[in-house]
């Protein structure tokens, strides 16, 4: 089939769909562990849903896309394609240890900056935007509420990328219907091992000896990711645009309560060794977002507690 055969059969799909009415959604970063929980909580609410990929991972479909968000050509090809209902724009670079600094800029700058000139250049305003940014941004912020007014004090290129992606993308709300969200730590089934909470789920589902953890003490605010899914489409529902909210519970757990909730629940015990390599001097005693605004815009929508969501972390790795 030629590219613009191809192209054709892709955009007569979309019309047949839009001319349906079923509501659709344009995520970018689908494949990642928000974007897989997102999509289908989108899907189970009737949504229709297209996925962008990077690379040769897989080919284009009528729910598919191929997408190089640093280029602007390509952007303008997959918003002009799609012409989404909603975009939530998940794709970014988050590994903190990621080895080429400018890769956070030109990703996670200059890719969300490309999706909303595409918008603009192609004729096609959406009913909203989510843009993902990261409570990162804030940086070592001791505060146990922290909430949108707090000042941004970045202290890594991850998190200035995405202090930069807001402070550009804000120059675009008086031409597109845009709401910024910057999720706080959150956790779930599917993320990987090397995260904090997987991490632990996985050394007590295997029953292991010990472990090797930073400061107990420290406290952070862990939504579920299926509570970040659904704050995520309500969000995309509210009539609220040009605006930035936290997406968190207030509720902060220490390492210790998470490793004594895990022992209570498994009856396994571990020996937990502090490793001076997981202990940085500017760790922040307590770390939480203020969910008052969050509240407002989808009061609806309830937090899965982090009790729960540890359980049912064990139980898949159980399984």
């Amino acid at each position: 089939m030629s590219a613009n055969a191809k192209t054709e059969r892709l955009a007569a799909s979309e019309t047949a769909n839009s001319a349906a009415g079923t509501a659709h959604t344009l995520v970018t970063g689908a494949n990642g562990f928000t974007g897989q929980w997102l999509m289908s909580q989108l899907r189970a609410s009737g949504q229709r849903v297209t996925e962008t990929v990077t690379g040769n991972s897989a080919d284009e479909t009528p729910t598919r896309r191929k997408l190089d968000i640093t280029s602007l050509e390509d952007c303008r090809r997959v918003i002009d394609e799609t012409r989404p209902d909603y975009l939530v724009h998940l794709a970014a670079i988050s590994f903190v240890g990621h080895g080429d600094a400018l890769d956070f800029y030109r990703v996670n700058v200059l890719g969300a900056l490309n999706l909303l000139q595409a918008c603009v250049d192609v004729g096609h305003v959406p009913r909203k935007i989510l843009m993902v940014s990261s409570a990162n941004v804030y940086g070592n912020v001791a505060s146990d509420a922290i909430d949108e007014n707090f000042p941004l004090a970045p202290v890594n290129h991850y998190a200035a990328s995405k202090a930069a992606m807001e402070s550009m993308v804000r120059t675009w709300m008086d031409k597109l219907p845009i709401l910024i969200v910057r999720p706080f730590n959150y956790t779930g089934r599917g993320q990987a091992a090397n995260f904090l909470v997987p991490k632990i789920v996985y050394h007590f589902a295997r029953r292991e000896k010990s472990i090797s953890l930073g400061n107990l003490d420290i406290a952070r605010d862990f939504s579920d990711v299926r509570y970040v899914a659904r704050v995520y489409e309500a969000l995309l529902g509210c009539d609220v645009a040009g605006e930035t909210v936290n997406v968190c519970t207030g509720k902060p757990f220490t390492l210790k309560q998470i490793v004594d909730m895990a022992t209570e629940y498994t009856g396994h015990r571990l020996e937990v060794k502090v490793a001076p390599e997981f202990v940085r001097a500017t760790d922040v005693a307590v770390l939480a977002g203020s969910p008052v605004k969050l509240r407002k815009l989808v009061p609806q929508i309830e937090p899965v507690p982090f009790p729960d969501t540890l359980r049912w972390m064990l139980q898949s790795a159980n399984s």
